[in-house]
């Protein structure tokens, strides 16, 4: 666990410590805040093509230390390495586009003319300054990348503050960045809460991105309010997957086995409520439970582990503690336990998934985030019934639907209370997508159009 005085790398398959970190000094942060907000003047003035070729170099140092940065989250947060070269190389892709296409989502729009037809109007897009992400450990390197690439690609200065359990990986993107931005625009810090909410106090940090806990993104935005700086919260999910009557079972409990165990569950975005209309419960049911059967787990440094249906340990000890609790809750409510697993002992940071059934509205597992390889399965009695179950959460980040009717998959997809959702397939934020939620799980939006410009000013420009 976090001492009060470093960031600790813990690999969670074994439980030994790995490395130890000193906290960034104050000296230091001051240090770094100030070359980020001298950095600022000149980056904004510097020409959108050369700050997407930034974007390029960068993609190109991701893929070249891929291995290096799969291996990296396999030791300190325990993910497969095939599925850390995967999120590497989505990180790498996501540059890429954003190179390619973040700059004309930043150009100047022209606005309505004056009623009498003389001079221009133009929207201009103002970067803010200095922008501090509050980053997570479950996607290292892709929750830093879908925060600063396009937030730098604006005209903005970033400092990352990065999850205690992962200072490895954080100290590598640090690297990478000071390799392809110039000096001062990307800084990496170890620090504590009070030092976050101290740099959001000061008059150089114009805006924050956290991607992390509902306690930490209120503690946040609190702070952020109470300065009148803006915020982009991506928060916890409960994402709903909708099986109607009409679907492809067989088609969408795969995709439901891969939605459950992708990061071995410890996504926000994954889906973790399944709501089966009746008619197609049993056989949902029987294919979902076979397919998390025959998943594999074990040691994430393995060479040979495929990137679906692999898990590894959760990133931390007390994580699987606190899943065994809240199942142990929801058991003792009423829920049914359809496929057993759970930690194999009380020292373990391994989780074996589990499927857990009839389970009463107001226990943990209907209304909590289970981060990690638990899935419920409800029967709905109709489509209302369906929607009314999706909805019955203060969550609502992303959502699914499954059915062979495209116009009734559009009439439930939009039904659902949530920022993101798909038909016949697997929710995943994309590069050119606007991404985020609704309710508990934040506001504003990630990547697409509307992420590129979330740490702009829209500036009108009224011209002779």
């Amino acid at each position: 666990m976090l001492s009060p005085t470093a960031f600790q790398t813990i690999n969670p398959a074994t439980g030994a410590l790995l490395a130890s970190f000193p906290l960034t000094s104050a000296e230091d942060v001051e240090t770094r805040l100030a070359a980020a907000a001298r950095a600022t003047a000149a980056w904004a003035a510097t020409p959108l093509p050369e700050r997407a070729a930034a974007l390029a170099r960068l993609a190109d140092a991701l893929l070249a230390r891929a291995p290096e940065l799969a291996r990296l989250a396999a030791l300190e947060m325990g993910k497969p390495l095939a599925q850390g070269r995967a999120e590497v190389q989505k990180s790498a892709a996501t540059c890429r586009y954003l190179a390619a296409h973040g700059p004309a989502w930043l150009a100047d729009e022209p606005l309505p003319a004056a009623p009498d037809g003389t001079g221009r109007r133009l929207l201009a897009h103002d970067p803010l300054g200095v922008v501090l992400g509050v980053m997570p450990w479950n996607f290292p390197f892709w929750q830093v990348v879908r925060f600063a690439a396009p937030t730098l690609l604006a005209g903005n200065a970033v400092l990352v503050k990065h999850a205690p359990n992962v200072p490895q990986c954080a100290a590598a993107l640090a690297e990478l960045f000071a390799d392809a931005f110039p000096l001062g625009l990307y800084a990496d810090l170890r620090i504590a809460p009070d030092t976050v909410a101290a740099l959001l106090a000061d008059a150089r940090v114009a805006a924050v991105s956290l991607t992390g806990s509902e306690r930490a993104g209120a503690s946040v935005a609190a702070t952020a309010g109470q300065h009148l700086k803006p915020a982009v919260l991506e928060l916890g999910g409960s994402d709903a997957f909708v099986v109607l009557a009409d679907a492809d079972v067989p088609a969408a409990a795969e995709t439901a086995a891969r939605a459950r165990l992708q990061n071995t569950g410890q996504s926000c975005i994954a889906a973790k409520r399944f709501i089966v209309a009746t008619e197609v419960y049993e056989e949902f049911l029987t294919d979902f439970l076979a397919r998390l059967q025959a998943a594999r787990g074990g040691d994430p440094t393995a060479p040979d582990a495929p990137t679906d249906l692999a898990y590894g340990p959760l990133a931390r000890l007390d994580l699987a503690r606190q899943l065994t609790q809240q199942v142990a809750a929801s058991v003792a409510a009423g829920a049914r336990v359809a496929l057993a697993g759970g930690q194999p002992a009380p020292d373990s940071a391994f989780f074996h998934p589990m499927v857990l059934t009839d389970v009463p509205p107001e226990c943990a597992a209907w209304r909590e985030e289970l981060f990690g390889p638990v899935a419920v399965v409800q029967r709905a009695q109709s489509e209302a019934d369906a929607i009314r179950l999706a909805n019955d959460t203060a969550y609502g980040l992303g959502g699914t639907v499954w059915t062979r009717d495209p116009a009734r998959g559009e009439r439930v997809a939009r039904a659902l209370r949530c920022g993101y959702a798909t038909v016949n397939g697997l929710t995943a934020s994309t590069p050119e997508l606007p991404f985020g939620g609704r309710g508990r799980s934040g506001w504003g939006r990630e990547l697409g159009m509307l992420g590129v410009r979330a740490f702009t000013v829209p500036k009108t420009l009224v011209l002779g």
